[in-house]
């Protein structure tokens, strides 16, 4: 199976993308989804996760209050809608699925973590 996301694309500071995440198998199964982000040189660094119910959520400190990640059942398909965008969050964003079964959310936020990656999308955020 492949994750296949989109929505990026670039805006001004303040500006709102929503990514969104779906796998290219509709009756793709997952214990959490969850958003990444990289730029050059640097480290994948966790940004949100989301269990497959739509609940419970996991934002990170970087960018809560934010962003916010949701799940459309129907779909099976996974947004992170991103509000009030600055420049240090232009990144090249990764969504994965995770099949592993932890007890909080809070411990899907490492990349070994996660089983499936998908392509990235940009976000690129200009001043």
């Amino acid at each position: 199976v492949q994750l296949q996301a989109s929505g990026g694309g670039s805006v001004q500071t303040g500006g709102s993308l929503r990514l969104s995440c779906a796998p290219s198998e509709r009756t793709f199964t997952y214990n959490a989804m969850g958003w990444f982000r990289q730029t050059p040189g640097k480290e994948r660094d966790f940004v949100a996760v989301i269990n497959w119910r739509g609940s419970p959520r996991y934002i990170a400190n970087s960018v809560k209050g934010r962003f916010t990640i949701s799940r459309d059942n129907a779909k099976n398909t996974v947004y992170l809608q991103m509000n009030s965008l600055k420049p240090e969050d232009t990144a090249v964003y990764y969504c994965a699925a995770s099949n592993r079964d932890y007890n909080a959310i809070y411990d899907y936020t490492r990349i070994g973590d996660y089983d499936y990656w998908g392509q990235g999308t940009q976000v690129t955020v200009s001043s």
